[in-house]
């Protein structure tokens, strides 16, 4: 009863906080935010008991939902969150009236000791969490690298905005969800660490490195570009065919920044900086431009001219290690590697099954007829390698 009541109290207290967003940009929203977002073209809308279906594809056999793909119905849960700072006083309360769930929050803190360890189970973090892995660990690492200090970030608007980056990404994806950002944001966390880098890169290298992490699949639907191509799916139509889903999470993490205002202690141009090469991190995880990258990277081993001192090469080795982290999985130890490899399938074969029901040729990997876990860890190996 006592946890029972602290959780709700908690929950009582978000509630208050996050009551006065509007979630996505509404047609008859003024703010700069909204007006963004519509100058764009990309608009979504979310009511107050739940998302409104978004602008469907023009294909006469489809009426998809992206939202509900996985889901007959989207849940939506409370988020109870908890706030990094109050661990402390939380665990004392805990030892008080609940002593495994004490154990828990100690445990949960031995785990953020260990971030940075190429064997850690973000599975197991987000159980402990109670879901929210990927505000937690934002959090700890951005003051881990002193950054809320140095850029001087208000602490609630911090957590707003990982707040709703977390709510942004779709939990009934079996693959591309919150935990998937949080293990790209844990493993990005590992190649900043390595000593070449973490000598030569600046705290705002760093900031870029993990925001783009942590919002790189944001609004993820569940399904693959070519997907929205042959459906003709708005994304599709708004940004040319052209990494559609890489500009729609530049584009929805831009709109959570704005939102939040997040960076709005800085100067103006310094916040622009931030957007624009945020999205040039994000877009470079578009796996139908590997090849451009990895002959790009090639060539510079070649001629021995990577110069950690140069801004643009230490953002080029940023945009590597953040497609690296995008698709590490296989390189996990082998328990972490296979549950990831059941994830992913799941919904390739989902998105396979939605294309068989609507006659459309099935796109690569999805059919789940002529494909195995084990066919797709191989590919998945080639393209790694």
């Amino acid at each position: 009863m006592g946890i029972a009541l602290i959780w709700s109290v908690i929950t009582i207290l978000f509630r208050w906080i996050f009551s006065k967003r509007r979630g996505a940009i509404s047609y008859d929203s003024s703010d700069q935010t909204a007006l963004y977002i519509r100058m764009l073209g990309d608009v979504r809308v979310r009511s107050q008991v739940g998302f409104e279906p978004e602008r469907r594809g023009s294909h006469p056999y489809l009426g998809v939902d992206f939202r509900t793909l996985h889901c007959k119905y989207r849940i939506q849960h409370s988020h109870t969150f908890l706030l990094q700072f109050y661990i402390e006083f939380f665990l004392k309360i805990c030892c008080m009236v609940d002593f495994s769930c004490a154990l828990t929050v100690l445990y949960l803190q031995c785990m953020l000791e260990k971030v940075g360890s190429w064997n850690f189970d973000i599975f197991l973090f987000d159980r402990l969490t109670n879901g929210n892995s990927l505000v937690f660990l934002t959090f700890n690492l951005l003051n881990q690298y002193g950054l809320i200090e140095l850029f001087q970030l208000d602490m609630v608007k911090l957590r707003r905005f990982l707040v709703l980056v977390q709510e942004d990404y779709h939990n009934q994806n079996p693959y591309h969800n919150a935990v998937h950002a949080a293990d790209v944001t844990q493993a990005m966390h590992c190649y900043l660490r390595e000593p070449k880098l973490a000598q030569s890169l600046t705290s705002f290298d760093i900031l870029l490195g993990l925001l783009a992490a942590a919002t790189h699949d944001l609004d993820h639907p569940g399904v693959n570009q070519p997907f929205l191509i042959k459906t003709n799916h708005y994304l599709a139509a708004l940004y040319r065919n052209t990494s559609v889903l890489e500009n729609h999470h530049w584009r929805s993490a831009v709109g959570l920044l704005r939102e939040t205002e997040l960076f709005s202690n800085l100067p103006a141009e310094d916040s622009l900086s931030i957007e624009r090469q945020l999205g040039s991190l994000i877009l470079a995880t578009d796996i139908s431009r590997q090849n451009e990258y990895l002959s790009r990277f090639r060539t510079h081993l070649d001629e021995n001219d990577l110069c950690l001192g140069n801004a643009s090469h230490r953002h080029f080795v940023l945009q590597m290690a953040l497609k690296c982290a995008d698709i590490c999985n296989p390189c996990r130890p082998w328990e972490l590697s296979k549950q990831w490899s059941e994830k992913v399938t799941e919904e390739f074969f989902h998105q396979g099954d939605i294309e068989k029901k609507h006659k459309l040729e099935i796109s690569p990997l999805c059919d789940s007829e002529a494909n195995t876990i084990t066919v797709y860890t191989c590919c998945f190996l080639t393209e790694s390698c």
